[in-house]
């Protein structure tokens, strides 16, 4: 197995933990759709909850750090890093059929939307000297077989480092590209059987806007937007998504 000493590796982090993001895009919106429950339970335990990728959907994930690896003298290893790792899927889509019906599949799920930035500094706030090496954000990139094989291949040329590692869980294939995913990172080494991170956020601070699931009846909007109002104390705005609505001034003429 590889193990061993990570390659040192220092920057700042207002650049160096943001990967495949400009500057530009750092306080740009993203969104995550989840069961009514568990958003409950974010407000409740003011804690934001990250899993291991094996937990994932897709069986592909995380392929890089669980394939054979060849070292420079041409021995075949493993990596001891591929469960070291823990992530939370976020999109920037701000409106998509699919997603609503994959992570709301009750019809009784909300969005909730925070920024880039405010989601990864909410994470590397506990982590205080060892933030830069643990804490990572970055936009997923959507490739064919051949193009993942070459990323593979080439990702490590700089060396065994922590941002490097990262890297390896930002690639997806074309399949998913309509998901449009940034994922939040942790690295946690010695973690043992633990599949989950969670850590403390404010979630008053880190969201910023609740939309709620646009096939849920009309007659029960209110009472779910009064509902979240009393659990939570939430004071941001609450819509119902309008994904299914007919576009406005939808009259045409004839003759």
């Amino acid at each position: 197995y590889i193990h061993g000493k990570l390659e040192r590796w220092e920057g700042a982090m207002s650049t160096k933990n943001y990967i495949n993001l400009q500057a530009t895009e750092f306080d740009g919106y993203i969104y995550r759709v989840m069961p009514l429950g568990r958003f409950y339970e974010l407000f409740a335990n003011k804690q934001n909850v990250l899993v291991r990728p094996s937990k994932w959907d897709d069986p592909f994930e995380n392929f890089i750090l669980n394939a054979p690896a060849r070292l420079a003298d041409g021995t075949i290893a493993k990596f001891a890093f591929n469960n070291d790792f823990y992530g939370q899927c976020w999109t920037r889509q701000t409106s998509s059929d699919a997603i609503w019906r994959i992570y709301s599949p009750d019809k009784t799920g909300v969005r909730v939307r925070t920024t880039i930035r405010n989601l990864l500094t909410g994470l590397q706030a506990p982590l205080g000297d060892w933030a830069h090496k643990q804490a990572f954000i970055g936009k997923v990139q959507y490739m064919g077989d051949r193009k993942l094989v070459e990323f593979g291949n080439k990702v490590f040329r700089g060396g065994l480092h922590v941002r490097a590692l990262a890297e390896t869980l930002l690639v997806k294939r074309n399949a998913f590209i309509h998901e449009r995913e940034v994922r939040l990172l942790y690295l946690e080494k010695n973690k043992g059987k633990q599949d989950i991170y969670a850590y403390s956020v404010d979630p008053h601070a880190l969201i910023d806007q609740i939309m709620i699931d646009p096939r849920l009846p009309l007659s029960d909007v209110n009472k779910v937007k009064d509902e979240i109002r009393r659990r939570t104390g939430f004071k941001g705005r609450i819509m119902r998504s309008l994904l299914y609505a007919p576009p406005k001034d939808m009259i045409f003429p004839i003759g």
